[in-house]
């Protein structure tokens, strides 16, 4: 005789994994919302990996001017002179020092905006656990007992992998 499948565990499960895709989602959104942020502020110019510098719609090369460790930013810049007699100086940028672009040094996760985001989805992640440790506990039912344990398994390690990030970034 087979034991037979309660509804309840299913229904956790289902709102577990809703929450896991939900946290998700919010990390890509964060993800592909900084990456355009980037491109706004360099639309136009294009960076020559290879040469480590930028250039611009002009064809004239912004050179890497320094690095800045306290904001955590390399700073590259065009020769004032020659962004002062641009035909287009007043399209780019309004400094008499010439343009800069910042490029930031550490990725999206060390941006305030990364932060928040991730620390949402780990309130969702671990909300989605805690449903499923709570199902767990008060289901006695075999089969529904596996279907939320090894969900818990998935879960619990997209947790340890989300809080490994901010560990990192903490230094820790």
């Amino acid at each position: 005789m087979t034991p037979e499948m309660h509804w309840e565990p299913l229904v956790a499960t289902g709102y577990a994994m809703l929450l896991v895709v939900i946290a998700g989602a919010l990390e890509w959104m964060g993800r592909h919302a900084n990456k355009r942020t980037a491109r706004y502020h360099t639309a136009g110019f294009r960076f020559q990996k290879h040469l480590d510098h930028w250039e611009c719609p002009t064809g004239m090369r912004l050179l890497r001017a320094e690095i800045d460790n306290d904001l955590r930013v390399i700073r590259y810049q065009a020769p004032a002179h020659t962004c002062n007699r641009c035909p287009v100086k007043a399209n780019c940028t309004d400094s008499d020092n010439g343009r800069v672009i910042e490029v930031p040094l550490d990725p999206w996760l060390s941006t305030e905006i990364g932060l928040f985001h991730r620390g949402i989805s780990l309130a969702l992640l671990s909300l989605a656990a805690l449903i499923l440790v709570v199902e767990l506990l008060r289901n006695g039912e075999t089969t529904g007992r596996w279907i939320l344990a090894g969900v818990l398994i998935i879960v619990g390690s997209l947790i340890v992998s989300a809080a490994h990030g901010l560990r990192h970034r903490a230094g820790m």
